[in-house]
C-alpha cells in the first residue's frame, strides 16, 4: 500500500532497529501523588526515530505502536519526543480540550508553521474564536450556493477535455482541476499565466511542510517551500486593494469586507495568512478524497454502477445545492472513503501545561499527534476495518456511532473543519459529473501506491482506464436553490 521507495526506507529503518533495538522506557516520571501512569514507548531507530516510518507507512507504524503500548505512547519524530494518541477516547480528550491544555498553534508549528502560520488552524482559544466567527460568514448556505455556481461550469469544462485511455492519471487530473476551482472560488480570478506561477509556488509551499531536512539548504524542499510561500503572499497582497473594493462572491472578497458583531475586521496580513491556509485545506484534502474515492470505485465496479445509476436517475447534468443529500449511495461511498483514507490523517497539538491524557502523564511542551487514519482503520473500533463496506454507514448499522470520535475525518471541538460542507459539496459535485461522463477501471491486481500529504495520497498519479460513456438524455434543469 506504500511506495517502492517507502518499502526500501522501511527496510533500512527496520534493519537499524533490529541491529540497535530501542529499549522501552517512560516519557517522563509523573509527579508524586498524581496517580498518573508514565507514557510508555521508545525512541525508535537510532538517529531517525519514527520519522521515516511515519512518512512511509503511517498506518502500519501506528498499528504496531497501539498493539505494543496501547492508546497513548511516545517515540522520536524529527528530533523531538512526541506522544501518539490513538483511538476515539484519546481523540475526544484532546480535541474537546475541556481544560485548555492543548495548543493547536504550537502543535502545527512543529510541522508546517513556517509555511501556514496565521491560518485558522494555527490559532488558539479566544483568538481562534474571533477569527472563526468572521470566517464562518464565508461558509454560510448562501455563500456555498454561490461557490457551487462558480465551480459547476469549470468542472464540466475540464472534464469534457479529459482524454480517455489506459493511463489516465486520475489523482494528477483532480489536483489540476481543484487548483482551477480554488482559483475561481477562493481567489476570484480566471486561470492564466500569472496564477499558474502562483499555483506552482503554492505547491512548493505545501511540499515544504513535508520536508525531512528542515533547514534552508539551497535548492532543498524546505527552502523552496519558504520561497513559494513568499511568492503566494506577495500575490495576495497585490490583490488586496481590488478585493477591498469588490462585491464579488469569492472567498477573498468576502473576507475583505466581513466583520464581527462589534465591527472588528481582519487585518490585511491576517487575510493573506488565511487565504494561504484555506487553499491548502480545500485543495489537498479534496484531492485525496476524490482520488481515493475513484480508486475504490474502480476496485469495486458494482458500487460504481450503483452510484452511477443514482446520478443518472437524478436526471441532471450537475448538482444543485439541494441535491447533495439526494444521492444516498454516493454519500455512503464518500463517508467510507473518508474513513479508509482520512484526508486529514493526523491532528497535531502541544501541551501548554502538565496534562492527564487517559490517565497518562504528559508534561508541558510535549507535541501530541492524533491519528484518525489509524483509528478509522483499526478492528478495535470497526468491523473488518480494511474492507471497503459503505453500508456500515447505513441507518441499520451506523458503525460510526460506536463513539462520537470513532469517525472524525473533519476533527472536532473548537477546531472542527470550518470548510467541511464546502469539501463535501465539491467532492460530490465533481464525482456526479464524472459518473455521468465516464466509466473507469484498474487491473485486478493493481494496488495504489501511497505517499503522504495531509493524508494518504497516490504517488503514482493513480493510473486508471478511462472510458467515455454515451451521453444520457437529460431532464430540463430546474431553477437553482435560493
Amino acid at each position: 500500500m506504500f511506495t517502492t521507495l517507502g518499502r526500501r526506507v522501511l527496510e533500512s529503518s527496520a534493519h537499524l532497529a533490529e541491529r540497535y533495538p530501542a529499549k522501552a522506557r517512560p516519557l517522563a516520571v509523573p509527579p508524586p501523588g498524581s496517580d498518573l501512569e508514565p507514557v510508555p514507548g521508545d525512541p525508535g531507530a537510532p538517529g531517525i526515530g519514527m520519522s521515516l516510518t511515519a512518512l512511509a507507512d503511517p498506518l502500519g507504524g501506528g498499528r504496531k505502536a497501539h498493539a505494543k503500548y496501547g492508546p497513548v505512547s511516545w517515540s522520536t519524530l524529527l528530533g523531538r519526543r512526541v506522544v501518539f494518541a490513538q483511538g476515539p477516547e484519546a481523540a475526544e480528550a484532546v480535541l474537546m480540550d475541556r481544560t485548555k491544555s492543548y495548543s493547536a498553534e504550537d502543535g502545527w508549528e512543529f510541522l508546517i508553521g513556517p509555511f501556514f502560520r496565521g491560518g485558522i488552524l494555527m490559532k488558539d482559544f479566544d483568538e481562534h474564536l474571533f477569527h472563526r466567527r468572521i470566517m464562518q460568514q464565508a461558509f454560510t448556505r448562501p455563500q456555498l450556493i454561490g461557490y457551487m455556481d462558480l465551480t459547476t461550469p469549470e468542472i464540466a469544462r475540464v472534464m469534457d477535455g479529459w482524454r480517455t485511455g489506459d493511463d489516465f492519471t486520475a489523482a494528477r487530473h483532480f489536483k489540476r482541476l481543484l487548483l482551477n476551482l480554488s482559483t475561481r472560488v477562493f481567489v476570484g480570478v480566471e486561470p492564466g499565466t500569472d496564477i499558474k506561477r502562483v499555483e506552482r509556488a503554492f505547491e512548493a509551499t505545501v511540499t515544504g511542510g513535508q520536508a525531512i531536512i528542515r533547514a534552508s539548504v539551497p535548492g532543498g524542499t524546505w527552502s523552496n517551500g519558504l520561497r513559494g510561500r513568499r511568492v503566494v503572499a506577495d500575490y495576495f497582497r497585490q490583490l488586496l486593494p481590488s478585493k477591498h473594493a469588490s462585491e464579488g462572491n469569492d472567498l477573498f472578497s468576502v473576507l475583505c469586507r466581513t466583520s464581527d458583531a462589534e465591527g472588528n475586521a481582519l487585518s490585511d496580513e491576517q487575510i493573506v495568512d488565511h487565504m494561504i491556509f484555506v487553499l491548502l485545506a480545500a485543495h489537498d484534502t479534496s484531492t485525496i478524497a476524490l482520488s481515493m474515492m475513484t480508486y475504490l470505485l474502480a476496485k469495486h465496479p458494482e458500487w460504481q454502477e450503483r452510484v452511477r445509476a443514482e446520478s443518472v436517475a437524478l436526471g441532471k447534468d450537475h448538482l444543485d445545492y439541494d441535491d447533495l443529500d439526494k444521492l444516498t449511495s454516493l454519500d455512503l461511498v464518500f463517508k467510507e472513503t473518508l474513513r479508509m483514507y482520512a484526508p486529514v490523517g493526523q491532528q497535531l497539538r502541544e501541551t501548554v501545561r502538565d496534562t492527564d491524557l487517559l490517565g497518562y502523564y504528559v508534561p508541558a511542551g510535549t507535541p501530541v499527534i492524533l491519528t484518525p487514519y489509524v483509528t478509522q482503520r483499526t478492528d478495535t473500533w470497526w468491523s473488518e476495518a480494511d474492507r471497503f463496506d459503505p453500508e456500515r454507514f447505513t441507518a441499520e448499522r451506523h458503525e460510526e456511532k460506536s463513539h462520537r470520535f470513532a469517525w472524525a475525518p473533519f476533527g472536532g471541538g473548537a477546531h472542527k473543519c470550518i470548510g467541511l460542507y464546502f469539501g463535501g459539496m465539491t467532492v460530490k459535485a465533481t464525482m456526479h459529473q464524472m459518473l455521468l461522463r465516464y466509466r473507469w477501471s484498474v487491473p485486478a491486481d493493481y494496488e495504489v501506491e501511497l505517499g503522504w500529504a495531509t493524508g494518504p495520497i497516490p504517488v503514482d498519479g493513480l493510473p486508471i482506464r478511462l472510458e467515455r460513456l454515451e451521453p444520457v438524455r437529460r431532464a430540463v434543469q430546474p431553477k437553482r436553490s435560493a
